[in-house]
């Protein structure tokens, strides 16, 4: 315990250190997307669901900003940590492969749930000015679960990248090409109802739809896919990159690269 508490109190502080990219950085994103789409493109579009659609952008922004912070936190720092030698240090100190694995991916967590949080409340102003009253959050159980497994689930996969990417160029490429693509085709922005039935069938492969539409619903009690479903698949989502990983750690800590 006093190893994964020193390894999760370094990467909290190792974040903390740079908080304008952790805390200003979310708070102008945020607020651009809300008043681009949100506050002036809202007004013209009309959901099945009923709901505004700030306050179906809201859930989608939170999601997407725990998760893409969630895997800059780890991807980073494991690949600093590589290429400052770091990690050949972890060779010979009594470190468990879950221990380091845990400390970077509740680092990870955590990050995201700050800017997760911060973002929630530069949406929740937007909407009380737009519509002179707060949103609330219909399912506290279901926010939370979804908003952990996801924030894990993306730190895993920072760890499992970064000990594949040979240089930040390749690290870079997987955020930017990869990641990002999907995050926006996962439904932050948009309905799948609004879709064709073809590519109805070809966003529900992607798992970022049930991540999100999992908050979303935490959020404002709606979902384009069945909850209990989408928490099946972030589950199996989250047990699938625990064991990519675990199997990172093991090569790329203990073996010689």
């Amino acid at each position: 315990m006093i190893a994964f508490s020193t390894l999760y109190k370094r990467e909290v502080r190792r974040f903390l250190r740079v908080i304008g990219q952790t805390v200003v950085t979310p708070i102008i994103n945020s607020s651009l997307y809300l008043l681009i789409f949100g506050v002036s493109l809202g007004a013209s579009i009309e959901l099945k669901s009923g709901i505004t659609y700030l306050a179906f952008l809201i859930p989608g922004l939170v999601m997407m900003s725990v998760l893409n912070n969630a895997f800059q936190n780890t991807s980073s720092s494991i690949i600093n940590s590589k290429f400052h030698g770091e990690l050949q240090d972890m060779r010979i100190v009594p470190l468990s492969t879950q221990t380091i694995l845990w400390a970077f991916s509740l680092g990870g967590l955590t990050r995201g749930l700050m800017v997760g949080v911060i973002t929630f409340t530069v949406g929740a102003v937007f909407y009380f000015i737009q519509y002179h009253e707060f949103i609330g959050i219909y399912s506290p159980l279901y926010l939370l679960a979804f908003l952990c497994i996801g924030g894990v689930s993306f730190s895993l996969l920072g760890i499992s990248v970064s000990f594949w990417a040979k240089n930040f160029d390749q690290l870079s490429a997987i955020g930017s090409f990869v990641l990002l693509p999907l995050m926006y085709l996962g439904g932050v922005f948009y309905s799948i109802d609004l879709l064709h039935p073809f590519w109805q069938g070809l966003s529900k492969i992607n798992p970022m739809l049930y991540f999100i539409n999992g908050v979303r619903y935490g959020l404002v009690g709606v979902s384009d896919v069945n909850v209990n479903f989408a928490l099946m698949i972030s589950t199996f989502s989250l047990i699938a990159l625990m064991l990519l990983a675990s199997r990172a750690v093991k090569r790329g800590t203990y073996s010689r690269w």
